[in-house]
């Protein structure tokens, strides 16, 4: 009935509808064997371009969670540190679980709204009368639906990814005798702390997909969505079916998704900080 399809930024809900094709650019997949026969398939039947599909909706909501999340880090951590006087290993910590609390609880009503066009295929003054009536059946919070789930996952992945990025950062910082980190530096922690983090939260992300693709069924069979279950209590069924295995299902997709788009995303950022921080101060000196 639906299938959730994950590109490594976001993920995206699609409904199936008579048992046609899901979309006009997902074509009936080929069994994989692999993370490495999946590419070579996919490549060798769709092109090169299809592992991009779906890149102009995943930046939409992609490019502001990114800003406010990056931006609400570096505030929150200096103002522990030098604002209040914080000292401590726990302070990337608490500033990279924040900032992604606060980012996931700007997104989570624009990502229902993206959430409904894709799988619905809304124009924009339908979409408003659906938004309308759920608002009036079930008041603002259900623009909120699936933050909990969403929380549990990307929250405790910030928190432990800024802590294990800013020690290995400082440690490879004070291997290599740089007082900076440099590019391949800020590289290396971000792949490294992204895969650790990606391990760690591995069953919240099973859990967040199962109730996502629950929720894309109920809304395909025209059937009111009801109270969602627990996070535990779906916990606690994954491990009655499949075990420990079921929690950790897709782990070397996540972590081969993940690491490289973490140490990318840090690197680049890292570097721009750099650059404009050294344009500035050209800029002044050239004022003086």
């Amino acid at each position: 009935m639906c299938f959730l399809y994950c590109n490594g930024l976001m993920d995206h809900i699609y409904v199936c509808q008579y048992g046609a094709s899901c979309t006009s650019w997902y074509k009936t997949p080929t069994h994989f064997s692999g993370t490495l026969d999946a590419f070579v398939k996919i490549t060798r039947n769709e092109g090169v371009r299809s592992l991009w599909s779906g890149l102009p909706p995943t930046l939409v909501m992609a490019v502001p969670a990114t800003v406010i999340y990056f931006t609400c880090y570096d505030q929150l951590r200096d103002l522990l540190r030098y604002g209040m006087g914080f000292q401590g290993n726990y302070i990337p910590l608490v500033a990279g679980g924040l900032a992604r609390l606060g980012a996931v609880s700007v997104i989570s009503p624009l990502e229902l709204v993206r959430t409904k066009m894709q799988s619905q295929k809304l124009t924009y003054s339908e979409l408003r009368v659906c938004i309308r009536s759920s608002v009036a059946q079930d008041g603002w919070l259900s623009l909120w639906r699936g933050w909990g789930p969403t929380v549990l996952r990307d929250v405790p992945f910030s928190a432990l990814y800024w802590f294990n990025y800013e020690l290995v950062k400082a440690q490879l910082c004070d291997q290599y005798h740089v007082s900076q980190a440099t590019f391949s530096i800020s590289f290396t922690a971000g792949a490294i702390s992204g895969a650790v983090a990606a391990i760690m939260t591995l069953p919240f992300d099973v859990v967040k997909t199962r109730r996502q693709i629950q929720l894309g069924e109920m809304e395909t069979l025209g059937v009111p969505v009801k109270n969602p279950t627990s996070t535990w209590h779906i916990m606690r069924g994954i491990w009655a079916e499949s075990g420990y295995r079921g929690l950790f299902a897709g782990f070397l997709p996540r972590v081969i998704k993940v690491a490289p788009a973490c140490a990318v995303m840090i690197s680049t950022y890292e570097f721009g900080k750099i650059f404009f921080q050294k344009m500035n101060l050209d800029r002044e000196q050239q004022a003086c």
